[in-house]
């Protein structure tokens, strides 16, 4: 599963005129791929680089999204110790919507490394054994994944460099591809860097580890309002109170949201439901002061 040589093109590599001929995408393609990390900015590309483009351009034409490539790879990095550029090196396609990996012969759901049997009786007797990390965490894995996790809350905590809590978040990654709980606080740390995409791709791969979230779903919320994404937006926080009825902030943020659509009666039921959660918090008084303005102004219609 190694990288083809670059001996295999050209002796000093690729310009740019050169790979987007042969890998047949355009200029406004390339620099938003490499803008969003799947593709190293240079000038000089080599083989492998063509090959990471031809997966990508298959991918998109398959209407794709890219956060879910991005899940895709970060996933894949998780699973596999021996791939480094998981677009260049292994076959990736997809199905539907699942992006999917095929290995020693056998495929692979690429976010979830769940194995995919579609294969005949006899196949399916021969397969017993997966060569790639077992998807399957063993107690003393968990353990030391929630280690790491705990370190890397207790560094953020003490307002250690933040590169220490990243590393410690993605130790506990490495122990348990399903750490949810370390991947939506790398999704926060992207956040708050401006790093949007990759903040998505963390807290989509939380939720692929764990539907029932409520904390991935919210900070999903939170991004989507941020971009201006209003309707996806709203579909979030509901999600995230319909898994987690005493979610406070999250009728708090849909509060906002209704009042910034001037959806009067639904941002006044979402301020009564905050204000009986949390009634007695720094933010209530806010929550006070938006909901007698908003009874004042159906009064006065």
């Amino acid at each position: 599963m190694s990288t083809p040589s670059p001996s295999f093109g050209a002796k000093n590599g690729y310009t740019r005129e050169d790979i987007l001929r042969i890998a047949g995408v355009t200029r406004q393609q390339l620099r938003a791929w490499e803008r969003q990390g799947f593709i190293r900015p240079q000038d000089n590309f080599q083989f492998g680089d063509i090959l990471a483009l031809k997966t990508l351009k298959k991918l998109r034409e398959l209407k794709i999204p890219t956060s879910r490539i991005q899940a895709a790879i970060s996933a894949l990095l998780g699973w596999l110790d021996d791939v480094q550029h998981p677009l260049s090196q292994l076959r990736i396609t997809a199905e539907g919507k699942r992006i999917t990996v095929h290995l020693s012969g056998n495929k692979m759901e690429a976010i979830s490394g769940q194995l995919l049997l579609d294969f005949d009786g006899e196949d399916l007797k021969k397969l017993t054994t997966f060569a790639s990390r077992p998807a399957v965490r063993t107690k003393a894995q968990e353990d030391d994944a929630e280690n790491w996790f705990q370190k890397g809350l207790a560094l953020e905590e003490t307002g250690r460099p933040i590169a220490e809590a990243i590393a410690a978040y993605r130790k506990a990654i490495e122990a348990n591809p399903n750490a949810a709980g370390a991947l939506v606080n790398l999704g926060t740390i992207s956040f708050r860097a401006r790093k949007l995409r990759e903040a998505e791709a963390f807290y989509n791969r939380a939720m692929e580890a764990d539907a029932e979230y409520a904390l991935a779903h919210f900070n999903l919320g939170n991004l989507n309002d941020e971009l201006g994404n209003v309707e996806i937006a709203r579909k979030y926080y509901q999600q995230a109170i319909k898994l987690n009825p005493q979610y406070a902030d999250a009728f708090f943020n849909l509060a906002l949201l209704h009042e910034k659509n001037n959806e009067i009666l639904q941002a006044i039921s979402c301020w009564q439901s905050y204000l009986r959660l949390d009634g007695t918090s720094t933010w209530s008084k806010t929550a006070r002061k938006q909901l007698d303005r908003l009874k004042k102004t159906v009064r006065h219609k």
